[in-house]
């Protein structure tokens, strides 16, 4: 399937102003609220603190020194969904740095029809998947999931996350490895992708 992502799904790069760290930490809301949140957790370790990507980028990253990797992956994932039909919910809060537009980076990932049908995935394949974010070279969904765009925050290396992707944004009406008036991804379907970000590549 990551031919698929790489070559036979190609889109034109996406046409939107990314977030960035910089500009996303001057622009959130509650912040006091937060704080709070913070305190409360300090006093009382055992209970997980489950913040957003938009709020860990907000405290320059500080705040992921209080959130276990265990308690993120356990959380419910609650879906955000972007002006584009994007839908993210954050797995685990990265660490490292953001990507940037045609940069090299290597992700893993699981995709899923929202049956819960695992499609294909490259931890099988014992090597990341390496590709160019932003410009085209996979599907819109993981351009916008990935590198930030329409309301979603860019991913940090580290990060793992849950895209819900609307056929827009994903195959389209075509679907996916189609042979013989069937395919594995249903034309028109809404499926979904776990990606951890590793990093550049």
């Amino acid at each position: 399937m990551a031919t698929t992502l790489s070559s036979s799904l190609l889109s034109p790069p996406i046409k939107c102003s990314s977030f960035s760290s910089s500009s996303s930490r001057h622009h959130l809301p509650q912040t006091i609220n937060l704080t709070n949140r913070m305190n409360n957790h300090m006093l009382k370790p055992n209970e997980p603190l489950n913040l957003t990507r938009r709020e860990a980028i907000g405290f320059d990253l500080c705040l992921t020194v209080f959130v276990s990797p265990e308690a993120a992956i356990s959380a419910p994932c609650e879906f955000t969904v972007a002006d584009s039909g994007l839908a993210f919910c954050d797995k685990v809060v990265g660490y490292g740095s953001q990507p940037q537009k045609g940069q090299l980076i290597k992700t893993h990932y699981v995709g899923k029809l929202e049956s819960g049908k695992v499609f294909d995935s490259n931890y099988n394949r014992g090597k990341p998947l390496t590709f160019r974010i932003g410009v085209g070279e996979v599907i819109k969904g993981w351009d916008q999931g990935i590198l930030g765009c329409d309301g979603v925050p860019p991913m940090l290396a580290g990060g793992k996350l849950t895209l819900k992707l609307p056929p827009q944004l994903g195959y389209g009406m075509r679907g996916a490895d189609c042979k013989g008036g069937s395919c594995i991804i249903p034309p028109d379907s809404v499926f979904l992708f776990d990606v951890e970000f590793i990093g550049k590549a």
